[in-house]
């Protein structure tokens, strides 16, 4: 048997990889627009799974924030992906009956949160559909948006706050590991 990488993150590639599964099958819409808010936003399962309706201002196109684990909670800028699997999943959402009632974004059959399970088992299921070689968890999400930003060039204080780290020793390790940080240093 193969032995599956321990790496706790997901590359871009993985990602899109991801995305291609979440683009298949029942709930695509709900699962898809799940997948992106985690990683574009470096949401934790259950800070996913509470998000209300009442957290988007779909005018403004900012998601609000409520972080959880003592976590400094925050306005988010949607980028247009993520706003666009947003409205395609409010509008299957609206037409499902069961739903309209609920005040959760991804609400269970009963209309109350999804599970932890229901959702880790849905990331988990894209990650062997796509072949990955390694176990896939929601909070590789997580820390895949973290080392992106940090990729990107974001410094560690910004990363914090969008991340919404109270202490900083928590972030480090996103740019930390970033070579490109060392580019502009010159002997």
């Amino acid at each position: 048997m193969k032995k599956k990488n321990t790496r706790t993150f997901l590359t871009q590639h993985e990602i899109e990889q991801l995305v291609i599964q979440a683009n298949k099958g029942q709930n695509q819409e709900r699962n898809l627009c799940m997948l992106l808010l985690c990683y574009f936003h470096g949401l934790r399962v259950s800070e996913l799974r509470g998000m209300k309706l009442s957290d988007f201002d779909m005018k403004g196109k900012i998601l609000y924030v409520r972080r959880l684990k003592n976590g400094l909670s925050s306005s988010h800028p949607l980028c247009p992906r993520v706003f666009r699997a947003l409205q395609t999943w409010l509008t299957v959402r609206e037409k499902q009956a069961r739903f309209r009632t609920s005040i959760y974004l991804f609400p269970s059959i009963r209309g109350i949160m999804l599970s932890r399970q229901t959702i880790y088992l849905m990331i988990q299921r894209f990650g062997q559909m796509a072949n990955l070689d390694i176990n896939v968890h929601p909070h590789m999400l997580r820390h895949a948006c973290g080392y992106e930003l940090a990729n990107k060039g974001m410094d560690t204080r910004l990363i914090q706050d969008y991340l919404g780290h109270r202490n900083i020793s928590h972030t480090v390790r996103y740019t930390a590991s970033n070579p490109e940080r060392f580019r502009n240093i010159r002997w």
